[in-house]
């Protein structure tokens, strides 16, 4: 199944694309895609619920607005240096553990929504990322029970500011966090969808010329290890989203390095997870 959430910021419906590629509103199922959905089983109700109704549910038009794909989740947890090809561009040794940091909430935008350089900005770049959204209550997960707790994924676009992750006292959340910084997007597809989380092709293009071309197979730590690693730590709620770091071609990494200016576009897929676009802007 691959959920989308459609209309305005701030009031999305719940909807769903079809096998044919059509949009249905499910707003009828009187749910939305957030954490009590997911806490409450939501994939599998959804899924029984539209065996009886998918037939009456109203198409959404194509030009109608998408969402990210889920309500604004409890957290953001992004995994640093995730690809052995980022590390060796980043001039890094590859971490012995995974690497974490935070992304605000209130970063989250829909997947064809402009990135807005924030105030005081220079150093605006680009990483594709799959994203692993929870689907229960996750805490000291083992390895061998953690796709358990994976509902589905989705794109994301960790749109970071250098100057302010890594010339601001070395923190990364501030360079992570700005308005419009973690497009989601454009559904999420939940794991029957997704056999191998993997082996999916990754890949980013500005204004058309790619620069991120990688593969899943690259990921230094796969999605088991990191739900079960971040468990030790923290609570992983339902809607939780991990962001499992982003392969080589990133803007920091070219020499010189090359930053987003207004009017770049940016387009961004994985297999199997549809494709996103975003225009950047200044603020104003």
């Amino acid at each position: 199944m691959k959920l989308i959430r459609f209309g305005h910021p701030g009031q999305e419906q719940p909807g769903i694309i079809t096998p044919k590629g059509k949009r249905l509103d499910v707003s009828a199922f009187g749910e939305n895609f957030d954490e009590k959905f997911f806490e409450k089983n939501g994939l599998e109700r959804l899924s029984e619920w539209l065996k009886k109704n998918a037939a009456t549910c109203p198409e959404v038009s194509s030009d109608v607005r998408l969402g990210a794909p889920i309500g604004r989740p409890s957290k953001i947890i992004c995994v640093g240096l995730n690809y052995a090809s980022h590390a060796s561009e980043s001039n890094m040794q590859l971490p012995a553990e995974p690497v974490l940091f935070f992304k605000s909430t209130t970063a989250i935008c829909g997947p064809y929504d402009e990135v807005i350089i924030p105030k005081g900005a220079t150093k605006l770049d680009w990483e594709v990322e799959l994203a692993v959204v929870i689907g229960k209550k996750a805490s000291y997960v083992d390895e061998a029970s953690a796709m358990d707790y994976v509902a589905g994924y989705v794109v994301h676009n960790d749109i970071s500011e250098r100057e302010f992750q890594l010339e601001r006292s070395g923190q990364w959340v501030k360079g992570k966090s700005a308005d419009t910084f973690a497009p989601l997007g454009p559904f999420l597809a939940d794991k029957s969808e997704i056999p191998d989380p993997h082996n999916l092709g990754i890949w980013l293009k500005v204004n058309g010329e790619t620069l991120q071309n990688g593969n899943t197979n690259d990921l230094v730590f796969k999605v088991p290890v990191l739900v079960s690693y971040i468990s030790q730590f923290m609570t992983l709620l339902p809607g939780d989203v991990i962001s499992t770091g982003t392969p080589s071609g990133v803007g920091l990494g070219f020499n010189p390095p090359r930053y987003l200016k207004p009017g770049d576009v940016m387009e961004l897929g994985i297999d199997g997870l549809g494709v996103s676009r975003q225009e950047v802007v200044a603020y104003s």
